[in-house]
């Protein structure tokens, strides 16, 4: 099922950009978004409010018991975004992933989580997708600023705690503001929609520093080359490619210095699958109660890959 495009919620207020030209060099990664190759790295797809689902696929890969204790060692854990919406357990699942960042990193392993479209989103008060228990599950936060606290009481009753948390400098969004859209962890890129080329000749640790910027009221808008239709959180350049989007991808790999690309955001259905003679892999496999998909997850140790799927 795909999404109306963001355009008109978020990128009718941004500034335009114009891109450096495609064959520009890329600048080095920083260090927030590229990683040395751990031994073994678990990538999952988008959770969308499903507490249940998240807790089962986090046990497929090792990385948690059955009482949410991190028990994965040094393992590191990509999810890409989208763990909010559609689904009544969404501010359950962004605590619960603070939490286990914080103690992964006790143990030498690393959860890193990115930015998906729908967290940027809620952060642009587009609630589309919000259920009427995740609207509750905020109710209890307010805005500390005193013009966002005037803004949101126009709102709905209901909406305005999940405003607060969200809004550019509210407690949530800094909590996204400190995620990344894009992480390079060996030879392997993730992100939630895709990166083109334009992207990495624009600078992914620009787009990456922009947002932090926004989400922290520090900026007025987000990145325009961000929030576009064929921005990184929502192109599916990739999800059904060809030749052309083969050799697109390609050209994208070679300036980031990948040998694949792992995304989320179009669900596939019947699983995880991979295109582009396996440098393009495809791992929403809409596990959420939302969508009733299998829970699975993309195993990564060196040039080893393997789709874990939960047993039955």
């Amino acid at each position: 099922m795909h999404e109306p495009e963001p355009a008109q919620q978020v990128a009718s207020a941004a500034a335009s950009t114009h891109a450096a030209p495609a064959n520009a060099a890329p600048k080095p990664l920083s260090s927030r978004i590229s990683r040395e190759a751990p031994a073994r790295i678990v990538a999952i797809g988008d959770l969308h409010g499903d507490l249940d689902k998240t807790r089962r696929v986090l046990r497929l890969a090792g990385a948690i018991d059955a009482n949410d204790v991190w028990i994965g060692g040094k393992l590191t854990i990509v999810q890409t975004g989208d763990e909010i919406d559609r689904g009544d357990d969404d501010r359950k699942i962004l605590d619960l992933v603070e939490k286990l960042k914080g103690d992964a990193k006790k143990a030498g392993g690393e959860f890193i989580a990115l930015v998906g479209n729908h967290e940027l989103m809620n952060a642009v008060f587009d609630f589309r997708y919000v259920t009427p228990g995740a609207y509750r599950a905020f109710g209890d936060l307010t805005a500390a600023d005193p013009n966002t606290a005037a803004f949101l009481s126009q709102l709905d009753p209901s909406a305005r705690g999940r405003a607060a948390a969200f809004a550019p400098g509210g407690r949530y969004a800094a909590m996204l503001a400190d995620r990344p859209l894009f992480v390079k962890v060996g030879d392997s890129v993730f992100v939630h929609g895709g990166i083109l080329p334009k992207h990495v000749a624009y600078g992914l640790d620009k787009m990456n520093d922009d947002v932090s910027a926004w989400l922290l009221a520090k900026k007025e808008r987000p990145p325009q080359v961000v929030v576009a239709d064929d921005g990184p959180v929502w192109t599916r350049a990739y999800s059904t490619p060809g030749e052309e989007r083969c050799t697109m991808l390609e050209e994208a790999l070679q300036g980031i210095g990948a040998k694949r690309m792992i995304m989320g955001h179009t669900v596939q259905n019947g699983g995880i699958t991979e295109a582009c003679n396996r440098k393009a892999w495809r791992i929403d496999v809409g596990l959420s109660h939302y969508y009733g998909g299998p829970v699975q997850a993309l195993e990564i140790k060196g040039d080893t890959i393997t789709a874990l799927k939960e047993p039955g």
